[in-house]
């Protein structure tokens, strides 16, 4: 976290009398796939489809050429559609493009919303990890992103991480700011209730639903977003 990024006594007095602003839209829960998706997948992605909304869902593979991401996303990308959840790769423009998807979500070093904006046209959702980074959540919202992502929030398997905001980053972000928000890492439907009071738009999860009762999880997903 650089000296930019922290904050003053005032911010955090702010912080903890906040409360989310009722003007903006509820919370949704947005799925990230496990980096393996063969096998029952599909039958698993439905089943959680099924248990409660989801908003939208993301493909994160690594270490496959373009040719199995393909073959492995097209049945996937036509479940989202049937579902109406919205379909998202992770890290590859050139994908999200292959396989029609309805946006990219973008590391740091996975390319610039503008490029993006222009190999997927003006419909497509546009997603950036900003870490714990105001700068770079302005910067990524100045180049056209349709929602930037904070965290990792809490301990997590799935990635290495060395960014760990607090919960007024979403405070901060959703009280100046109308692109959403997503929060991201380690979430579950114990400790998610939190980062919703704070502002988050959407609650990112992977472990806790793939690393067990898919159906299960979602449906307790579900009953936290809506108590707030």
């Amino acid at each position: 976290m650089t000296d930019d990024d922290r904050l003053d006594p005032l911010e955090s007095d702010f912080a903890e009398q906040f409360t989310r602003d009722i003007r903006r839209p509820p919370c949704q829960l947005y799925l990230v796939s496990p980096l393996d998706v063969t096998g029952d997948f599909a039958a698993r992605l439905a089943r959680a489809f099924d248990a409660g909304p989801v908003a939208a869902f993301q493909l994160r593979l690594k270490g496959i050429d373009q040719h199995e991401a393909v073959r492995l996303g097209e049945p996937l990308r036509a479940l989202c559609a049937e579902r109406e959840v919205a379909f998202i790769v992770n890290d590859s423009i050139a994908l999200a493009k292959r396989l029609g998807a309805d946006g990219v979500h973008l590391g740091q070093d996975d390319g610039d919303p503008r490029e993006a904006r222009a190999e997927l046209g003006p419909a497509a959702q546009i997603g950036v990890t900003c870490h714990d980074s105001r700068h770079l959540a302005m910067e990524a919202g100045e180049a056209g992103a349709d929602y930037v992502a904070f965290g990792s929030f809490y301990p997590t398997t799935t990635k290495e991480v060395s960014h760990r905001p607090e919960p007024v980053i979403l405070s901060w972000w959703s009280t100046l700011f109308e692109i959403p928000c997503v929060a991201i890492g380690g979430i579950t439907p114990a400790n998610a209730a939190p980062l919703v009071k704070a502002g988050a738009d959407f609650i990112a999860a992977s472990s806790a639903v793939w690393g067990g009762d898919e159906a299960a999880a979602v449906k307790a997903f579900a009953a936290v977003l809506a108590e707030r």
